[in-house]
């Protein structure tokens, strides 16, 4: 399929050279408005507006001028190809393209029977890259900022292999440090009270074996809780504590057994959350690995590095206008920073990639880059592929969240409201169904606005079947296949000899574009575009259902291939956001 997009600017290139003598690559955008065409490109207002360029010295008067010379040679050209079939200059210098009908009914119909998102050759095409995403850490709950960092995750991962990428997912987890230490100090604590369905954890007979996944998730938060407030409050339990702390790194006995028994529990935990959120990670890895590699990296680079403070090493940050960062603490123990350090090389090592991408919230952007820059001083062509991109926070209209308290909003919950509001509201909704558009909801939710900005979640914009929502989209394929399993046959292909009215022109239009918002989206890390786009095409699709008859019209075949296609782009496009398509609703 030819790809239009990259044809239009060759031929502009080759029309704006032979007319001015500019070796210039024009650029192309979409018009937010239809009617002023496909693609439209501001060359010739560029051109004049460049002071070394030698348009002004040629006999052209005015962008406008330039524009109608260069659109006038482009389609001397490009006559023999006719996809744009219209071009024109307008003022006060655009030249418009408009594709041509017998284009966008083939492009229909290649969409229709691929059933793919017809990738054009990219950049992308067997790069090696890795994305670490979610990371939540075992003794703690999985809050609602681990479920949007693994909606982001997933969905940049969906859209890199949708242009033939080869994508690891992998999560990094802190099964040690200070927060283990505290969780358990708490669990510790609690086996003491008599009749607490923990009191027997020491003799590995506790109740608490019986208990689902998720209550003992929420036990593990609980003292954690426990745990934080006690080193706040209490110097002998402080003390404690960072004994815990140094036994677990150690691997002493006294605490192994009760540390990989909540350690188990949590990773099970996780597992089912991701299972229900359709990740499949291909390795984990946790800080008792990567811990020990940072160590010694730091340590062979004290001097070069990191230097000696007060008997712990750090990194002198503010040389490089960033923080001063301790990697090694006064108790010979790698901070997270040593252990992040560490893990670079780990992860290349088990696949050479061409990129690793970090994904985490906001308030760690200051953080990695101190530790980019030691790694870009120690591997600095690992520090060249990598990059981290953050997200932002979600609020609810709830209270603010806290692990330190116990109050935490688990993404669990989040995702069970969502549900439990979905099944109140719609009642001949199934379980199943209800599954999928609560998981839906929430993703579309955190996908739609952008990944870097702050979003506050409202539960009925999200949940509702109409507006800008993840199941505004579920229904409108649901609505296409309705279509669809009315009839018992339907041509693979239609011809384009047909009059078509304005809105399925519209359609086409907007079906064509679906391949290259894709490749956007994947390129700029950016979700957010092919919600945008998805919304647009449902609205379309919505208000040509309402206007004109599908099924018992004269172009029958052509609006049942029109329906395919829109229902196919939709199923496509929410799977590339981590969105499951139910059939019905």
């Amino acid at each position: 399929m030819l790809n239009v997009k990259q044809k239009i600017p060759e031929d502009l290139k080759r029309a704006i050279k032979n007319l001015t003598g500019e070796d210039i690559v024009p650029t192309l955008e979409h018009p937010k408005d239809e009617r002023h065409g496909d693609y439209s490109s501001n060359i010739a207002m560029a051109l004049f507006s460049n002071q070394e360029s030698r348009i002004k010295n040629q006999e052209y008067k005015n962008p406008l001028d330039l524009a109608k010379k260069i659109a006038e040679k482009f389609m001397i050209h490009n006559s023999k190809f006719m996809i744009p079939a219209r071009v024109e200059a307008v003022a006060p210098g655009f030249i418009n393209f408009w594709l041509s009908k017998d284009y966008l009914v083939s492009r229909m119909n290649t969409l229709v029977s691929a059933k793919d998102i017809l990738v054009e050759e990219g950049k992308l095409v067997n790069q090696k890259i890795m994305v670490e995403f979610t990371d939540p850490n075992p003794f703690k709950e999985f809050h609602i900022g681990h479920l949007y960092s693994n909606t982001v995750g997933e969905s940049i991962c969906r859209l890199f292999e949708s242009q033939k990428a080869l994508v690891w997912r992998v999560c990094y987890q802190g099964d040690v440090g200070l927060h283990v230490a505290k969780a358990l100090y708490g669990l510790l604590q609690i086996s003491n009270i008599k009749n607490h369905p923990f009191d027997k954890l020491r003799t590995g007979i506790s109740n608490m074996e019986k208990k689902t996944k998720e209550d003992k998730a929420r036990f593990l938060g609980q003292a954690y809780a426990l745990g934080v407030k006690a080193y706040e409050e209490d110097e002998s339990a402080k003390k404690e504590i960072e004994k815990i702390n140094k036994d677990v790194y150690e691997g002493n006995s006294s605490v192994m057994d009760i540390y990989k028994k909540g350690r188990k529990w949590s990773l099970e935990y996780f597992d089912s959350i991701y299972k229900r959120l359709g990740t499949k990670f291909k390795r984990f890895y946790f800080e008792s690995e990567a811990g020990k590699i940072g160590l010694e990296i730091v340590k062979k680079n004290i001097d070069k590095v990191f230097k000696k403070s007060d008997g712990a090493i750090i990194f002198p940050g503010e040389k490089y206008g960033l923080h001063n960062r301790v990697f090694i603490n006064s108790l010979g123990l790698p901070t997270y920073e040593a252990k992040d350090l560490g893990l670079a090389p780990t992860k290349y090592k088990d696949f050479p990639y061409d990129l690793s991408i970090i994904i985490t919230a906001t308030e760690q952007s200051d953080y990695f880059k101190v530790v980019l820059k030691t790694l870009s001083l120690i591997e600095p062509e690992l520090a060249r592929k990598t990059k981290h991109i953050s997200h932002g926070v979600v609020r609810l209209p709830i209270g603010k969240m806290s692990s330190r308290s116990g109050t935490i909003i688990t993404g669990e919950w989040l995702l069970n409201e969502a549900k439990k509001r979905i099944r109140d509201r719609y009642k001949e909704m199934g379980d199943t169904v209800g599954e999928m558009v609560a998981v839906g909801a929430v993703k579309y939710a955190l996908l739609k606005s952008g990944i870097g900005k702050d979003l506050s979640f409202d539960f009925d914009e999200s949940i509702s079947l109409e507006g800008n929502s993840g199941p505004y989209l579920q229904y409108t394929f649901a609505r296409t296949q309705s279509v669809l399993a009315k009839v018992k046959s339907q041509k693979s292909k239609v011809k384009s000899d047909l009059k078509l009215e304005i809105k399925e022109v519209s359609l086409l239009r907007a079906i064509h574009r679906f391949p290259e918002v894709v490749g956007e989206a994947a390129g700029s890390l950016a979700p957010n575009l092919l919600c945008n786009y998805l919304f647009d095409l449902a609205q379309k699709f919505n208000l040509f259902y309402q206007k004109h008859k599908i099924i018992g019209s004269e172009n029958r075949e052509f609006r049942l291939a029109l329906t395919a296609a829109v229902g196919q782009i939709i199923k496509n496009g929410l799977d590339l956001l981590g969105i499951q398509a139910p059939e019905r609703m």
